[in-house]
């Protein structure tokens, strides 16, 4: 899968053969907003076409666009690789916690 920024905003990008169709899906809004094109210059403006549509909707019903992230998820992980993930946190010195959103971090500094 490939992300589109939008205007500030991400859209998940994909091919559906069965239409013979790119589709792109925003991520991270408090609803649906997807969109479909042939080429990626049409992509882009019938995305822009949906995002605008779906703000000015919460815009008019008086809703957050974006979704909320707390900062907290649950992972679950083998008891095995628990136990790898705390040696290399401590070789490194620091929690598992803390090691962890520093790899996370780093694989993700390309997306917005």
């Amino acid at each position: 899968m490939n992300t589109m920024d939008i205007n500030g905003y991400q859209a998940v990008i994909s091919f559906d053969p069965d239409i013979n169709m790119f589709r792109g899906e925003f991520v991270g809004l408090n609803g649906g907003a997807d969109f479909y094109a042939t080429t990626v210059d049409d992509l882009r403006k019938e995305g822009e076409i949906s995002l605008n549509t779906f703000l000015e909707m919460c815009a008019e019903e008086g809703v957050e666009p974006r979704k909320h992230f707390s900062g907290k998820f649950n992972l679950r992980v083998p008891p095995t690789l628990h136990e790898r993930l705390a040696a290399q946190a401590a070789a490194h010195g620091k929690s598992i916690n803390a090691w962890i959103t520093e790899l996370l971090s780093k694989t993700t500094a390309h997306v917005h």
